[in-house]
């Protein structure tokens, strides 16, 4: 009786183990067959349209854009891909289909006509093109209403960074066609220079200076100092930033 036990045991613990085995091998069978036709999709950011799709084809996965995914960035040039999914370096089955956004470039906008204008019009056309107000220098123009821009900085039609400030100069009446001396610090020496030569005031001295930190042609110093009346006959004197050139003197 014991010894038909044993034998019954040793027959169930047989069938248990070739059970153990063939479960063990339809599951790795099963595993492949499902993992068959699997690749890892390629890193398309930066490609073409044509390029991702070439690249894609390699590996038996189609490509289809969103256009309405396409979006602005400074990095990915106009027209390259930004963006899909599923991402590169996942695994896809062949014959799926890779979603891709392009990129617009970077995004600029247009800096509006403000002369002419009062600050009232002018803060609605800053905020309407995405930009925002920089110094504003009031200044006695001989031309132009009071209380208006008479010039401004960046000029019109120019295209810029979104929240780019813009430097107006509004004007003061004045009868003795003489003018308040605004502060020039840190403004670009060509702007300011144009702006004094359009009234007919003189620009003498200019002093360059090798200055760390500061932009090639940032106004440094300045004489008459801000606040000051300037008139017809005055010379207005400059220290500019050189950048890192040696310092050199124009007159």
């Amino acid at each position: 009786m014991l010894l038909r036990i044993l034998r019954g045991l040793g027959t169930l613990a047989w069938v248990g183990l070739l059970l153990g085995v063939f479960v063990l091998s339809a599951n790795f069978s099963f595993s492949r067959f499902v993992r068959r036709g699997e690749v890892t999709l390629p890193q398309l950011t930066g490609l073409s349209l044509e390029e991702g799709s070439a690249r894609l084809a390699e590996v038996g996965v189609g490509l289809i854009r969103r256009e309405e995914r396409d979006r602005f960035d400074s990095e990915v040039p106009p027209g390259r891909v930004v963006d899909q999914i599923p991402k590169g370096g996942t695994p896809a089955k062949r014959g799926s289909l890779v979603e891709v956004a392009l990129s617009r470039g970077r995004e600029l906008v247009e800096v509006p006509d403000l002369l002419g204008q009062p600050m009232q019009t002018v803060l609605v056309h800053l905020k309407a093109s995405s930009l925002t107000m920089g110094r504003v220098l009031r200044v006695f123009a001989t031309s132009g209403e009071e209380g208006k821009v008479v010039r401004q900085h960046p000029l019109p039609g120019a295209k810029v960074d979104p929240m780019t400030p813009v430097v107006l100069f509004v004007r003061v009446a004045d009868s003795d066609e003489s003018l308040v001396m605004p502060d020039l610090i840190s403004r670009n020496y060509e702007v300011v220079r144009h702006f004094f030569e359009l009234r007919d005031f003189r620009v003498g001295s200019i002093k360059y200076e090798a200055y760390e930190g500061a932009a090639p042609g940032t106004v440094l110093r300045q004489y008459p100092l801000p606040g000051h009346r300037l008139g017809h006959r005055n010379v207005i004197s400059l220290v500019v930033s050189a950048g890192g050139r040696l310092a050199e003197n124009n007159s």
